[in-house]
């Protein structure tokens, strides 16, 4: 049930170390260390000094080789209930690489590899890599491995108009147990449902990982991950250059053709124009000839037209002028005998508007003469009120003056100041650097008499 119920110490000797780990390490291709299940062969030794303890003299490599298998195995059986294992691998090839992603441990011999001659496809334009980088090995290498992924991917959707045409998952090579971690469900189900291409170099040629089996291309090493990619680029760079051949030995061809139609077509137009302008020249002499023959007719029938015209508009003329001569003379009398008649009725007319302006001129008159009688009986009673309410006020302010004399001030609690000749003290500089001035205070009930003292400074006022 998981519960410890003893405990004991085990150990392996140098002289047995050196006999039965090289050999594990062979066989298995791990190295002992965290994370890796063992099963030894111990024999119980009992110390009067040390206690009870364990000596190791053997491991065995088969039962460690079927931890890792069968690790792998459930992950394989579980992806394919799930119907996954294979989707990453029905994605569609990469037809060229344009942009790829590159995850990887930083710093990592096998990245050198890689990146070689990345940069080499990079420099000429030719291919872009995006890095980011991860621990491949350790608890938690493969969480962070999944998490580094989305999050480039998501940068990249964010930032850029593209996205990777794959994504390249590489590392160097090392003991089966380090590549052991990247046996993870987690980032296996990751990579079967990405929507891009994944391409896996890990560790060498006899090294395989879940990732291999369920990325859509898997490669031996990093660097025949860049093989792979620069061998698809330069078969569409060739594929390019025969397409390229090809469309011109097609438009040199189509160029001929097309210069030998064109030739011919000259030829054509060129005979085609020549009989035409002879046809033209020809009918041209014949208009011109028959142009000129109308043109003579046309002048002599004007000419013949124009001297009967001449001859209609001398008569009619004569005859306007005659009816003309005998017209204008009664005319004239009209004209006189209704300029007289409107005269007459505008002298009477402007009589009768004179008279009316008159009348209208008198009645404006004696309105205004009423009405300035009127506001002159408004303004004197307004005035005669004004004068009697004034003299109101200025015998109200005199009786309030008067009582406001020494006396009713001195009733009110105030007190009087005057100087020796009785003269009364109104401000504060009156006596001002005076030492020993008598005064004398005036009350409502008496007078008394005092000194005045050494006035002291006044820090307000300096």
């Amino acid at each position: 049930r998981g519960v410890v119920i003893a405990k004991s110490n085990a150990a392996i000797w140098a002289n047995q170390a050196e006999r039965i780990l090289p050999a594990f390490e062979q066989a298995t291709g791990a190295q002992v260390g965290p994370g890796i299940k063992l099963l030894v062969r111990a024999r119980p030794v009992f110390k009067p000094q040390y206690g009870f303890s364990l000596e190791i003299d053997a491991i065995d490599a088969d039962y460690t080789l079927g931890d890792l298998e069968a690790r792998k195995r459930e992950i394989r059986e579980r992806l394919q209930r799930e119907g996954l294992i294979d989707q990453n691998k029905a994605l569609a090839t990469p037809w060229d690489y344009n942009h790829v992603l590159v995850i990887a441990p930083e710093g990592a011999a096998g990245l050198g590899d890689f990146q070689a001659e990345a940069s080499r496809l990079q420099a000429h334009g030719v291919c872009q890599f995006t890095y980011a980088y991860s621990r491949f090995q350790g608890e938690g290498a493969a969480a962070q491995i999944r998490l580094e992924l989305h999050s480039a991917l998501e940068q990249i959707r964010l930032n850029h108009p593209w996205v990777p045409d794959a994504v390249a998952i590489i590392r160097g090579g090392g003991a089966v147990n380090d590549l052991a971690w990247l046996n993870d469900y987690d980032l296996a189900r990751a990579i079967c449902e990405l929507d891009i291409p994944v391409l896996t170099g890990i560790g060498h040629e006899r090294d395989s990982t879940v990732l291999d089996e369920v990325a859509h291309q898997r490669f031996d090493t990093p660097s025949k991950v860049i093989a792979g990619i620069e061998r698809t680029i330069v078969q569409r760079v060739r594929e390019a250059q025969s397409a390229f051949a090809d469309i011109q030995r097609a438009t040199v061809q189509q160029l001929e053709r097309t210069r030998r139609t064109v030739q011919a077509g000259y030829t054509a137009i060129e005979s085609g124009a020549q009989r035409h302008l002879a046809q033209a020249r020809q009918h041209s002499r014949d208009l011109k000839a028959e142009i000129q023959l109308n043109a003579h007719h046309a002048v002599r029938h004007a000419q013949d037209t124009v001297r009967h015209q001449i001859t209609d508009v001398r008569q009619f003329a004569q005859l306007h002028l005659q009816r003309a001569q005998r017209e204008v003379p009664v005319l004239f009398a009209d004209i006189r005998a209704e300029a007289r008649q409107s005269l007459r009725t505008s002298r009477a007319e402007t009589q009768a508007n004179w008279q009316t302006v008159q009348q209208l001129a008198a009645s404006d008159l004696q309105r205004s003469r009423d009405a300035l009688a009127h506001t002159y009986g408004d303004t004197t009673t307004l005035a005669r009120h004004t004068v009697a309410q004034a003299r109101q006020n200025t015998q109200a302010l005199m009786r309030e003056v008067t009582g406001q004399g020494p006396d009713k001030t001195l009733q009110r609690g105030f007190a009087l100041v005057r100087d020796a000749q009785g003269q009364a003290i109104t401000s504060s500089h009156a006596q001002a650097g005076a030492a020993d001035t008598p005064i004398t205070l005036e009350f409502r009930d008496g007078r008394r008499r005092t000194v005045l003292g050494q006035e002291e400074p006044n820090p307000q006022r300096d």
